[in-house]
């Protein structure tokens, strides 16, 4: 029996509640598709660090590696002050994992409902491809007479080929197993060295894939076009900072942050990758159930799906599909049901196999792209 060790890290707030739900998703999925898991909790978050001042340690770092996937809840308290968590457990994670591309599905379910008037499901389906550990986001920075009128922040982005090519031909291989279209979104016109090294990147990755068609849009315009008309992107691959952005947007079109998944994927086979509900912490709702569990049990199903276990990550997917198609409300106590109910409900679909399966699903593709 196929057998694989997950590394759980609940967090904070309300990471432990949409957690808990998928882990009852996950048994579900393990019962009706013949796998195993063990699954080894990890106390990673603002109550750990408060009580004892640690982050992310190498002994930790050790510990986690031996892993096959980490799931991850959330991150963040008024305990700890802005930033430490952020850049000590979830940044210096995907660094020393070398989790090289973060992953953020697009998709709007049937029976979701999105702010974008007239938006059909069949025309909100791509997947942003976001390079991970480099960009703005490597703590590059100085300042000088800080303090004072006179104070001066320098803060760098940095790319380099080796990074953007892990990005680029992971985007490019995803691209073959969807609708065969790939666009760089960056900022060429402006950002010109950075813009360049991009460009000449997925100009030389895109030799290997002559069956991807190729395009690029500037990320601004990416802000216009994505509400509008999201079905001209299937795969989009970005920088660390623009991914960061217009993923957030693209979650409204699904429906909110509360049913936006995310993967960030090591390639290479040395260490987890790790998944995660982009939703935050959310302190003040903690303990009353009011959390959607549905990004939570999406992120389980991209978990399986880069594990190789593309037939539960399908059904996954669309057993919380079609319990989001039935809430009156996506967020909240309009939910009508807590967030442990309606964990409950998505892993009674999986066990029962009652869920349509979702058409051309990501988490079954992420499963081919990663075995081949």
């Amino acid at each position: 029996m196929r057998s694989h060790s997950i590394a759980v890290l609940p967090g904070d707030g309300v990471g432990p509640e949409v957690t808990a739900a998928a882990l009852e998703v996950l048994d579900a999925a393990q019962e009706a598709f013949g796998f195993t898991t063990e699954r080894t909790d990890v106390p990673l978050g603002a109550e750990h660090y408060v009580r004892t001042g640690e982050l992310l340690t190498p002994e930790m770092v050790e510990r986690l590696r031996s892993h096959d996937a980490i799931l991850f809840g959330a991150i963040g308290s008024p305990q700890a002050p802005p930033g430490i968590l952020e850049r000590g457990i979830i940044l210096a994670l995907r660094g020393a994992m070398q989790q090289a591309v973060n992953l953020r599905p697009v998709r709007l379910y049937p029976g979701v409902p999105t702010p974008v008037a007239g938006l059909t499901p069949q025309r909100c389906d791509l997947v942003v491809v976001r390079e991970n550990t480099e960009g703005s986001y490597v703590a590059q920075g100085s300042a000088v007479h800080r303090g004072t009128a006179a104070w001066t922040a320098v803060q760098e982005s940095v790319n380099t080929w080796y990074a953007v090519e892990r990005a680029v031909d992971f985007a490019f291989r995803l691209a073959s197993v969807r609708r065969g279209r790939l666009t760089l979104c960056h900022k060429t016109n402006v950002l010109v060295e950075a813009g360049a090294l991009w460009s000449a990147v997925v100009e030389e990755v895109g030799r290997r894939y002559p069956d991807v068609e190729t395009d690029y849009v500037h990320v601004d315009a990416m802000c216009m076009y994505l509400p509008v008309s999201p079905e001209r992107f299937d795969v989009v691959v970005t920088d660390n900072l623009f991914g960061d952005i217009v993923t957030d947007l693209g979650a409204v079109l699904q429906g909110g942050l509360g049913v936006a998944a995310s993967g960030n994927l090591h390639l290479g086979g040395q260490a987890p990758s790790m998944f995660e509900p982009v939703h935050g912490s959310a302190p003040d709702i903690a303990g009353r159930g009011w959390a959607n569990p549905a990004g939570a049990c999406l992120s389980l199903a991209m978990m399986l799906g880069h594990l190789g276990e593309g037939e539960a990550a399908a059904a996954v997917e669309g057993a919380t599909a079609q319990v989001l198609a039935d809430l009156p409300a996506l967020a909240g106590a309009g939910m009508g049901a807590s967030t442990g109910e309606l964990g409950g409900r998505i892993a009674a679909a999986v066990a029962q196999r009652s869920a349509p399966v979702v058409e051309d699903s990501l988490m079954s593709q992420l499963a081919q792209v990663m075995s081949a």
